[in-house]
């Protein structure tokens, strides 16, 4: 049977590699390159609409820095001058590599060597040409980042041109621990943008869902945006990223999980445009 890659088919072993796995990105709008280092599908967070099937709580484990090279490097060549698109039948127009995005099946800075790995494969792919040409692109929860190993890998991040895209899904607490069970509050996590924004450039991530069959409540949307302006003087962050369910959660709350009606995020996006920031909407 002939492979298709598809935005709702992210399965990290589908090219056969432990660390490298190729995903078509609504947000990033192509081939977007994921790197996992969470290959024990830990995380330090449990998202309600996780598609990582039997996540644990934890870090990621130790890294095979000579296996993680030698994949990246062969991938990388594969899609620059092998037959990778024809494999797995992607569109033409899809045919570019938009990023390579450290993401994975758990929280990717809970790993040790975290600033070193960032800047092993900033090496790597600045040797091939596929930086600065592409985004290097950190996905994260964003919950580390006072630690200072992660602060290290936002430095090397920054020196290849790369971006944090940090989760925040919620500024209510009690929402927060509901659907990410997390229970790192607003304040922190602000705190911690900040931080971050300080080092990298960063980018905010939002996905908007009902559960339950409901959706933000008037006062879950004005703290989301109270958050917001209290920080869009006082960092560099320009770019918010609004976006809905695309795939399947693995965790059990996924029944009572549903995607964000075209409507409603538009109009969420309208009041943070008001506030001065840049808006993508990916449905």
């Amino acid at each position: 049977m002939a492979l298709t890659l598809s935005i709702t088919n992210h399965r990290s072993d589908i090219v056969g590699l432990k660390y490298i796995y190729p995903v078509l990105s609504r947000r990033a709008g192509g081939l977007s390159i994921g790197i996992n280092f969470n290959t024990n599908n830990a995380c330090n967070w449990r998202c309600i609409y996780c598609q990582v099937p039997d996540l644990i709580t934890g870090s990621a484990p130790a890294l095979d820095f000579a296996l993680l090279e030698q994949e990246l490097r062969g991938f990388l060549q594969q899609v620059l001058h092998g037959d990778f698109y024809d494999v797995f039948q992607v569109p033409p127009e899809q045919r570019v590599i938009k990023d390579i995005a450290i993401a994975g099946n758990g929280e990717p800075t809970s790993l040790k060597e975290f600033a070193e790995a960032v800047g092993l494969i900033g090496r790597i792919a600045t040797e091939l040409g596929v930086l600065p040409q592409s985004k290097f692109v950190l996905i994260s929860n964003g919950s580390l980042i006072h630690l200072p190993k992660v602060q290290d890998g936002l430095r090397a991040l920054h020196r290849y041109g790369g971006e944090v895209w940090f989760k925040l899904d919620s500024a209510d607490d009690s929402r927060r621990k509901l659907i990410n069970n997390s229970v790192q509050s607003t304040a922190a996590a602000l705190a911690n943008m900040r931080i971050a924004s300080g080092l990298c450039t960063t980018k905010i991530q939002t996905c908007v869902f009902e559960y339950q069959q409901q959706g933000w409540s008037l006062s879950e949307q004005q703290a989301y945006l109270d958050a917001l302006n209290s920080i869009k003087n006082d960092t560099a962050i320009e770019q918010v990223m609004l976006y809905t369910l695309a795939r399947t959660s693995a965790q059990p709350e996924a029944g009572g999980l549903e995607k964000c009606s075209a409507a409603d995020l538009e109009a969420l996006a309208d009041k943070v445009r008001a506030l001065g920031f840049s808006v993508s909407v990916s449905l």
